[in-house]
């Protein structure tokens, strides 16, 4: 936003200025220029903070606040802060920018951390957004209910502006056909038998089969193993609880076991490293397979063709939590700054339902084999599977994983010990609360 600030002069100039302003103009007060800074200062201002991604320099979310700005200009105002840093950098930021009451007045990834979402709630620091859903049918409308029930909080009240479809918020495997086609293997496995059968070929190959990491609350294994966890109905009912008090059960036992066997079909340099590795493997065919979700597909390296495949988990599984992608108005500010943040939601709503009309109508003659693989994949899910990131407590995600997850790779700890581990964290976790 500019800022116009006028001077005046002193003495014999600024009279002679009035004197002149007054027989060529009468009524001089009303000038364009003041004009403009009524103009101007009646715009409301919406801080937010937008990452730019380390890795390929792109400015995540621009093109959704250039077409607000344009959609809206001389009434809101979405002032943008880019931040060259990581996603899980930038969830860190936030903690450090509520405890100094520096937050902007629209916040994301809130409740990838549980425990700082809670707290956000039970403190008063997010905006009730129920008054406003139920007051514009249109917004709520718009949303699919499975969208919205994941963007409701315990207590009944909607704290996240959610987006309008599940449709770009679930992940499955990238897979390198190529690679597979060296192993002999031409197709993706349907069941978790073939899966593993399917790692076992490739590496008899001589192809390293996942590209993994321990770091970052590991995301890449993480995926695989909460996936294969669900294909159980206990292990499915374990997903959809909120900070589990227990993993001293079969599902914990069951988590420990598949993680210890996908660090066994993993890159030398997994360990003690972040995604970003992982990706590099995976694009430079070092490794078949690397979980992710619909986001990675523009991520691609341009080099790349139709040899990278999507699919989802084994049994028609996809793992995601919509309301990982709501959005906060942080209660702080102004209210005629927190309205604007809600219709800057509402749009980002409307918005995210023309891209999906759009991703869906289209001609997909020309487009890249991997995004009619992700249509294809999303249409047939037979399960979706909570995101883990927005279940569990924070000091297992954020400490514990990046411990246990190397030791069980090296045999050093057995799945035994790993939930007993895992159990530790809660009971530290309770404690702290």
């Amino acid at each position: 936003m500019k800022r116009i600030y006028r001077k005046c002069r002193k003495g014999m100039m600024f009279f002679l200025f009035m004197m002149l302003c007054g027989m060529a103009v009468p009524g001089c007060a009303g000038t364009e220029s003041e004009n403009t800074v009524k103009e101007e200062s009646s715009v409301i201002s919406i801080p937010i903070i937008f990452t730019v991604d380390p890795t390929t320099g792109k400015k995540n979310n621009q093109e959704l606040a250039d077409a607000f700005n344009k959609a809206y200009a001389g009434k809101y105002y979405l002032d943008v802060e880019w931040v060259l840093e990581t996603e899980e950098e930038y969830r860190q930021n936030l903690r450090r920018m509520n405890v100094t009451d520096s937050l902007p007045a629209v916040i994301y990834d809130v409740c990838t951390i549980p425990s700082f979402y809670m707290m956000m709630v039970e403190e008063g620091r997010l905006e009730d957004l129920s008054p406003y859903l139920e007051e514009d049918l249109s917004w709520k409308t718009n949303i699919e209910p499975f969208v919205l029930q994941g963007s409701t909080y315990a207590d009944g009240e909607v704290y996240l502006g959610p987006i309008s479809t599940s449709a770009f918020t679930c992940a499955g495997i990238f897979w390198n056909e190529d690679l597979f086609a060296q192993a002999g293997i031409d197709r993706f496995p349907e069941t978790w038998e073939e899966f593993w059968e399917c790692c076992d070929t490739l590496k008899e190959h001589g192809i390293t089969p996942l590209a993994l990491h321990t770091e970052g609350t590991g995301w890449a294994p993480m995926l695989i193993a909460t996936a294969a966890l669900a294909e159980s109905k206990e292990g499915a009912e374990f997903m959809r609880q909120m900070l589990p008090e227990s993993y001293d059960n079969e599902s914990g036992l069951y988590l420990g076991e598949v993680l210890q066997k996908l660090f066994s079909y993993t890159t030398d340099d997994a360990l003690h490293t972040d995604y970003d590795v992982a990706y590099s493997n995976f694009f430079s065919d070092k490794a078949a397979m690397i979980p992710n979700g619909y986001w990675l597909i523009d991520q691609i390296p341009e080099n790349r063709g139709d040899e990278i495949r999507f699919s989802s988990f084994p049994e028609h599984t996809l793992v995601a939590s919509p309301e990982t992608f709501g959005w906060a108005v942080v209660s702080s500010y102004p209210d005629e700054v927190k309205a604007a943040a809600v219709e800057f939601l509402k749009f980002r709503t409307e918005y995210n339902k023309n891209e999906k009309e759009t991703l869906f109508n289209q001609d997909l003659t020309d487009k890249p084999q991997v995004l009619k693989d992700y249509l294809k994949a999303f249409s047939r899910a037979d399960q979706i599977v909570p995101n883990y990131q927005v279940k569990w407590n924070s000091i297992l995600q954020e400490e514990t994983l990046g411990v246990t997850l190397p030791l069980l790779a090296e045999q050093k700890i057995t799945p035994e010990k790993f939930v007993q581990m895992v159990q530790e964290s809660v009971l530290e976790f309770e404690a702290e609360q």
